[in-house]
């Protein structure tokens, strides 16, 4: 039978009085900085939201101007997270990222630029994919406005765009641990897509067959 010296109590104590504090040390800063992400990715979150709403508009000065302050904010979240990868891997901040993929894509595309490379970003791959996949309904609005002043053939090229980035995403088939969310995402897409695809084309039958009649009506 072994035998429970009395100095055990002692030793315990002095090593996790120390461990303790050592921990107590590191949570603080660990708990400060992620009070600075939560600051930051609302900020980035919120004013991605603006840049998308001003691209609706069509204040695109506007939306530029936020573009280059979420650039900055950006970095300055990479520079807040560097020592603590930890939190950098984390839903606060793949949500507030991938907001802002999809913002900037928008940009891009309405620049006819295409989308950014994920290395152009430095950014985890989950909120690229995630952006990706949020960017096929902000077109979707965009198309919508374009078949309300009667610009079908330019709707029909977002349409276009919404399935070829569709497609990329749904070609990755990894377990959600590896790419969280992306297969809702698609599942969502996919609908999205379906339902534009159904508006746009009783739309154009609707043109088509207005031309019908305009030119029997001519001929008679």
């Amino acid at each position: 039978m072994y035998k429970i010296e009395k100095d055990i109590v002692s030793k315990v104590d002095k090593i996790l009085g120390e461990e303790v504090d050592r921990i107590d040390k590191q949570l603080s800063i660990k708990d400060e900085v992620r009070e600075k992400i939560i600051r930051i990715t609302r900020e980035i979150i919120r004013d991605s939201s603006n840049c998308v709403s001003n691209i609706h508009l069509g204040r695109i000065d506007e939306a530029k101007q936020l573009l280059d302050s979420l650039r900055d904010k950006v970095v300055e979240l990479k520079n807040i997270v560097r020592d603590h990868p930890d939190l950098y891997y984390s839903g606060t901040i793949y949500n507030a990222l991938s907001e802002y993929v999809e913002c900037l894509s928008l940009y891009s595309i309405i620049m006819g630029e295409g989308v950014p490379r994920l290395s152009e970003l430095d950014i985890p791959i989950p909120p690229y994919l995630q952006g990706l996949g949020d960017l096929v309904g902000e077109l979707r609005r965009i198309a919508l406005e374009m078949l309300r002043n009667d610009r079908v053939d330019e709707a029909l090229v977002l349409l276009d765009l919404m399935e070829t980035i569709y497609y990329k995403l749904r070609s990755l088939h990894y377990p959600d641990a590896l790419t969280p969310g992306l297969r809702h995402k698609v599942d969502v897409a996919r609908r999205i897509i379906e339902d534009t695809k159904a508006l746009i084309i009783d739309i154009a039958n609707r043109r088509k067959l207005e031309r019908t009649l305009k030119e029997y009506i001519g001929k008679t």
